[in-house]
């Protein structure tokens, strides 16, 4: 195994492994997690979307939406929601950027999602699936792409990415989902559900990569030895966390 690949893989594993304990843990302990990645994420959303000088501002306007959703006081809910909205509407008028204000919308939806998710009934089995759906997408569509290669989705966003890929990605996907209603007891809608979202998580992984085109950046950062930065690896989870969050507010697992 070469370098970069091993520096991959031990970073992936270590950052697998923090997320399966906070999940296992909740409550604050998830929370305080949640709130460091959020700020964390706006600070290289600050990055992508040419606002590097208003990351302070951004962090200020984050910290109160993300102290709402702490389980002391509103948790994940309306109020929050109206917290992280507050502070889109804060930041669009003090820094008139529509894009960077927009990142307090895009990074409080996966926040809050999560933790709603982890509140619910059997909320260790939904949240986990929620989380590790994108990451057996990642690797469905990897070994997919390298083994059958083919024609690429759209090489001048994202030269890497082929049809192969994401159809190993949702077929990943829909493996975890199947294995989590058979092992776990996941509601088999939610299992069959699975592709779907690894579509959106793929859909993250593009948005991501045309915002690093557009600012003219490899990475979103550099936190994360391999893997650039928090953004660069939670692509997916931004857009698929959500949706999974919404399949199960309307009512999904009680079938």
């Amino acid at each position: 195994m070469n370098p970069e690949l091993m520096q991959r893989t031990l970073a992936g594993v270590f950052l697998i492994a923090i997320a399966a304990l906070e999940l296992w843990l909740g409550g604050n302990a998830l929370w305080v997690l949640a709130t460091l990645i959020g700020l964390i994420m706006i600070r290289e959303w600050a990055r992508l979307t040419s606002a590097e000088a208003k990351v302070r501002l951004g962090q200020y306007a984050m910290c109160l939406p993300l102290g709402l959703l702490s389980p002391l006081a509103a948790g994940p809910g309306l109020v929050s929601a109206i917290g992280f909205g507050a502070a889109f509407i804060g930041l669009l008028l003090v820094t008139r950027n529509l894009w960077f204000a927009s990142g307090a919308i895009y990074i409080g939806l996966p926040v809050t999602a999560l933790l709603w998710l982890r509140e619910q009934d059997a909320g260790l089995l939904l949240a986990f699936w929620g989380l590790s759906l994108v990451w057996a997408t990642d690797i469905g569509a990897y070994f997919a792409g390298r083994t059958f290669g083919g024609p690429k989705i759209a090489p001048r966003i994202s030269p890497n990415k082929t049809w192969s890929g994401l159809m190993g990605g949702m077929a990943g996907a829909l493996l975890l989902g199947l294995c989590l209603a058979t092992f776990a007891g996941l509601p088999m809608r939610l299992a069959m559900a699975s592709p779907a979202l690894a579509i959106m998580a793929q859909t993250g992984d593009f948005l991501e990569s045309w915002m690093k085109r557009r600012a003219g950046v490899k990475d979103s950062g550099s936190l994360i030895p391999g893997h650039g930065g928090v953004l660069d690896r939670l692509d997916g989870v931004v857009t698929a966390l959500p949706i999974a969050a919404l399949l199960v507010w309307i009512g999904l697992p009680s079938a």
